[in-house]
């Protein structure tokens, strides 16, 4: 099969086309970098001639609420219309646990806007909602800091590896459109706080992390279960435990 990885070059995607690539599959890395600009629409037509699927795994390069709707808008429309030109038979794209559950977020805001335009399109598909990166709870501790410590929102949180999520998305790919979306998080369900201070330990850091229900997540108040599978037994888990990525980081 020809997939084409819309955000090739990111995070997910070096993952993803690797995995597909491994498979004996045609990964075409697509990406600005690569002259395939969702944004704009350039490259699209040239990268999708022949594809079977095409796995959206793209991100706004800035987090700005006005800029990153408009990117999820735009390169969304883009791409569908691009797919229905070239008969794409399945489109999947990658978003995140929780992103009708947080309206205080531009960034979740725009990936709900995404999510519409691939439903709406007329184009078999399949949404993954992935829970945060292990890789991303740096940045959530960068963002928590209050003085001489680090305080995070009272809730719940399930990560899951960037290669499990890559690996998911493969068997997605490969398989038939399920016209529904998914949810996928990692083995372990702790609170944020937990995970934030392993991570930080790890990298010699002593700060004390502190839980509150009045902190915000990047903007947005949380509920317990913001941030974790909605159907908890549904959901798809990661194999790979947030210690063991601990120790070979």
């Amino acid at each position: 099969m020809k997939i084409v990885v819309i955000g090739g070059s990111g995070l997910i995607g070096r993952h993803l086309t690797a995995e597909l690539s491994q498979q004996g599959h045609k990964a075409v890395a697509a990406s600005p970098s690569s002259g395939v600009n969702a944004l704009t629409g350039a490259g699209l037509a040239v990268a999708l001639a022949g594809a079977d699927a095409v796995v959206d795994v793209s991100n706004s390069p800035s987090f700005e609420d006005a800029a990153v709707l408009d990117f999820f808008e735009r390169s969304g429309r883009n791409l569908v219309v691009a797919e229905r030109e070239a008969g794409v038979k399945h489109h999947v794209t990658l978003s995140i646990v929780g992103t009708d559950r947080l309206e205080g977020n531009g960034y979740f805001r725009a990936k709900v806007v995404q999510e519409r335009i691939v439903r709406d399109a007329g184009i078999p598909f399949t949404i993954v909602r992935a829970t945060q990166f292990f890789e991303l709870v740096t940045a959530i501790a960068e963002g928590s800091v209050d003085g001489d410590r680090l305080v995070v929102p009272d809730a719940d949180f399930q990560p899951i590896a960037a290669v499990d999520v890559a690996a998911v998305l493969a068997d997605v790919a490969l398989a038939p459109p399920r016209n529904a979306t998914i949810e996928i998080a990692g083995l372990d369900r702790q609170p944020l706080r937990d995970f934030v201070a392993r991570r930080i330990a790890a990298a010699g850091d002593l700060r004390q992390v502190q839980a509150d229900k009045a902190a915000r997540y990047f903007g947005a108040a949380l509920e317990t279960g913001s941030l974790v599978p909605e159907h908890a037994r549904a959901a798809r888990l990661g194999p790979t435990r947030f210690e063991s990525w601990l120790t070979a980081a």
